[in-house]
């Protein structure tokens, strides 16, 4: 069993903090209006984001297309996430996260819970870390005035 350098320890925990703040930058960007080209730019060109029902988008380009339009729907979100685990392999990553978000529906101007998990895979490509795979497994979503114990618009 080969053990790590200083070195090679030290590459794996400036990794793993590089795809903590790319993770961040994604919240920001969500956060910030659902910006799609700060978002799109997260990501390899091949990339696929996965929400389930909430849509599937394979490609750099569908996945900005898919967030220009979140704005018509989401009028607020706060992506909280947390409880993560990333494993570097070389220039590859896997990571997950729980994400605890408020939000607002705009068409009925309803506040909204939602819990999540993210599963993603990263690439290193040109020296960054980019999103190549997300998976948003969604957990529970309920409204906010009566909660999950009281009415579940979704629960998977």
């Amino acid at each position: 069993m080969a053990t790590e350098t200083l070195e090679e320890r030290l590459q794996r925990i400036e990794d793993i903090e590089a795809i903590r703040l790319l993770k961040h930058r994604y919240c920001a960007f969500c956060d910030d209006n659902y910006d799609a080209d700060g978002i799109a730019a997260l990501f390899t060109e091949n990339a696929v984001w996965d929400a389930g029902p909430f849509g599937r988008n394979e490609g750099r380009e569908a996945i900005r297309e898919y967030f220009r339009g979140t704005p018509d729907n989401i009028s607020f979100a706060i992506h909280q996430v947390s409880n993560s685990a990333i494993e570097v392999d070389g220039d590859s990553a896997k990571g997950s996260w729980y994400l605890w978000q408020p939000m607002v529906m705009r068409d009925e101007n309803r506040a909204l819970w939602l819990a999540a998990r993210y599963d993603e895979l990263y690439l290193r490509q040109d020296g960054h870390w980019l999103i190549h795979d997300c998976k948003v497994q969604v957990r529970m979503l309920s409204p906010y005035e009566k909660g999950f114990g009281q009415e579940r618009v979704t629960e998977l």
